[in-house]
């Protein structure tokens, strides 16, 4: 079942093979041979018969350029014959010197360069759309890819880093792809042609010196470009470090604040600007060597060949116009053997861009659906854990043995100190892990056996850090359903209480929140989670720690709100604070990855067990909270204006605030 937000997607499966290839690709690290081959299904794609043509097409315009682009010099040389033979002082009269071979000549010869130039830039115009697909497809492949990769994948790893790497890899991938068709395959096929017509126009010395000259300059680009290629890697990887430390500082912009480390952060991101800039400066030299022993190859040979043309001019064996030819197809070949250069040297420095993608795209991911995988089949909604065991590391096991169930449409809350386990639980039941044994069902069916898209649809979650999407409240809200209507995004907020808020700001729905949410209080986010909850409407729901991290007065509305959300829903509920689940159906208390109590809050509190004391430690620490509360409020009556009302003094006094 593909997932309709991403068109195009594949499965797993059929993904399987392609991750092979690139796993093949990532480990020879700047294969060139092997990087053609995992983008040629890019190049010469199944199912589009438009952009194979396209492909065709590219071709054949790139040989009609090749050829006018070869006729240019003998144009050139033909017309310096005839210049050479015509008599001194030789004038028409009228308008006949128009037709007089040497500007009959250099007109073909400017009209052939023309038609040289304006088939080229067809040719690249014809294949921009074969290669802008082939880059879109790729990188809707990678991303596509980096959702399908595990949770611990995406703990473990560097936003700045990855967005960098992925950014580098899609520039490279366009390059390698343009280089290939447009610039490799009009280089080999000039190069065979020029070789051919020395042979013919000239004789075996001609063909000998610029394949010597061709030889020395390939060999001397690929060693040099081979050199160039470690500088590259160390300018990337301190332009990805560097570009990590800039993110990460910037997402946690409040935290360097709040410990006045503006110095520090300077002082880092510079440490790795510094890198970057010592990198690039190396780089920048290495292609000046390059550059300068390419010129001075090229340069022997051409004058090699030259002295060859002087020579033969000389015993009469060629005319002028040869020595001229000649001299014109050797710069002529200039252009693409510096592009043959350039074009494997932005090949490789392009593989070195997407080594790093090559190695995501062959990562396996930790979590795929069974071949031929059903979908989940939701009837009332059960939910069972039977004798779970998992761990995350196989020295540290979390949860061992749990066994419980969430009837249909009842509530089930797992409470106990941290590190018990209790997200664990819902991370399990959402698949972001697969349990080391036992098994988790819902309805009967194995959560293994059915596909992922399936069984996220049929869990909603509200987590403890609601984490928005920097957008608007309207499109954090709509994302539990983006196909809902208006009307029914309204009715969502209305539900979690969210609508006053909105109606209050000036922008409505469309009110931006800002990275992460953070233009909005605690309460409001977590309002605009329930919200996109209620528009998801999932038949399992779970609140994992949903109010632990508020205040009380913020604490009393959200949990009035969960409670409509949860009514008639099978309810897991992961809670910290024990005042949030004394109406669950059922009670269970986590201890060590291990279920130490079972009950309900009145059976619970009767046991005096592990419950009963951690009930009555949070309620002393709610009393003293209070007493300090109620002391602060007397404090502020207390110093109150004698001649105010009582009820004056009283109504100053600040309120409990979501934003707190």
């Amino acid at each position: 079942m593909s997932n309709p937000l991403l068109p195009g997607a594949e499965t797993g499966a059929s993904r399987a093979p392609a991750r092979h290839t690139f796993r093949a690709v990532a480990s020879a690290r700047g294969a060139l041979v092997g990087t053609i081959a995992a983008l040629w299904p890019y190049l010469w794609p199944l199912g589009r018969e438009d952009l194979r043509r396209r492909v065709v097409a590219t071709l054949l315009l790139l040989f009609l350029a090749k050829f006018a682009t070869l006729s240019v010099p003998f144009f050139f040389k033909w017309a310096t014959d005839a210049l050479a033979s015509m008599p001194d002082g030789q004038a028409d009269p009228e308008f006949a010197w128009l037709l007089a071979a040497p500007v009959l000549l250099t007109l073909a010869y400017g009209g052939t360069r023309i038609l040289m130039a304006a088939v080229t830039q067809l040719r690249d115009g014809m294949f921009a759309k074969v290669a802008l697909h082939a880059v879109r497809k790729l990188a809707l492949e990678t991303f596509d890819h980096m959702h399908a990769l595990s949770l611990r994948f995406h703990l473990e790893r560097k936003t700045g880093g990855l967005t960098r790497v992925l950014e580098r890899a899609r520039e490279g991938i366009e390059t390698i792809v343009r280089m290939l068709v447009l610039q490799l395959a009009p280089t080999i096929v000039e190069l065979v042609l020029v070789m051919g017509v020395l042979a013919f126009a000239f004789d075996w010395r001609y063909v000998a010196a610029v394949g010597a000259t061709v030889v020395l300059y390939t060999w001397f680009t690929y060693v040099a470009s081979e050199w160039r290629i470690s500088i590259r890697r160390d300018m990337n990887e301190s332009d990805t470090e560097a570009t990590t430390k800039a993110v990460d500082s910037l997402l946690n912009y409040e935290t360097v604040k709040y410990f006045g480390a503006d110095r520090w952060e300077s002082a880092r991101y510079d440490s790795s600007i510094a890198r970057y800039e010592a990198a690039t400066v190396r780089t920048f030299t290495s292609l000046a060597w390059l550059n300068a022993g390419q010129a001075v190859i090229f340069t022997l040979g051409l004058t090699a060949v030259m002295v060859l043309a002087a020579f033969d001019v000389r015993a009469g064996r060629q005319s002028v116009g040869a020595f001229v030819m000649v001299n014109a197809m050797m710069i002529q070949l200039y252009q693409p053997l510096n592009f043959l250069g350039m074009i494997y040297r932005e090949i490789k420095q392009a593989i070195v861009d997407i080594e790093a993608m090559f190695a995501v795209l062959s990562r396996d991911p930790e979590i795929e659906d069974r071949p031929g995988a059903p979908a989940l089949v939701v009837h009332g909604g059960t939910v069972r854990f039977e004798n779970v065991h998992f761990s995350y590391e196989s020295a540290r096991e979390i949860l061992k043995g749990i066994s419980f169930e969430v009837p249909a449409g009842r509530t089930v809350a797992i409470v106990g100190p941290s590190g018990a386990g209790k997200s664990t639980i819902s991370r399990l039941l959402f698949r972001f892990y697969d349990v080391s044994s036992g098994r988790i069902t819902i309805d009967g069916q194995d959560i293994r056996g059915v596909t992922q898209e399936s069984l996220r649809a049929a869990i909603g979650m509200v987590p403890q850090d609601t984490v928005l999407f920097n957008d608007t409240i309207g499109y954090n809200i709509r994302y539990g359903r983006p196909a809902a209507s208006e009307a029914e995004v309204e009715a969502a907020a209305s539900l979690a209480q969210i609508d006053g808020f909105i109606r209050a700001t000036p922008n409505g729905f469309k009110t931006q929140v800002g990275e992460r949410g953070l233009k909005l209080s605690g309460g409001e986010k977590q309002r605009i989670a329930i919200a996109r909850t209620i528009l998801k409407a999932p038949p399992v729901l779970i609140l994992d720690e949903a109010t632990s991290a508020l205040d009380s007065h913020t604490e009393k509305e959200i949990q009035d709100a969960l409670d409509r959300v949860s009514r008639g829903r099978t309810t897991l509920v992961i809670a910290h604070r024990l005042s949030t689940v004394v109406g669950a159906d059922e009670i269970l208390v986590l201890a060590k990855g291990e279920i130490a109590e079972r009950g309900t809050h009145a059976e619970l509190i009767g046991r005096g067990g592990l419950y009963a004391a951690l009930w009555h430690r949070q309620r002393e620490a709610d009393d003293a909270r209070e007493k300090l509360r109620a002391e602060a409020e007397d404090a502020q009556l207390s110093e109150a204006p004698d001649n105010l009302p009582l009820g004056t003094a009283s109504t100053s006094l600040p309120e409990p605030s979501a934003a707190w």
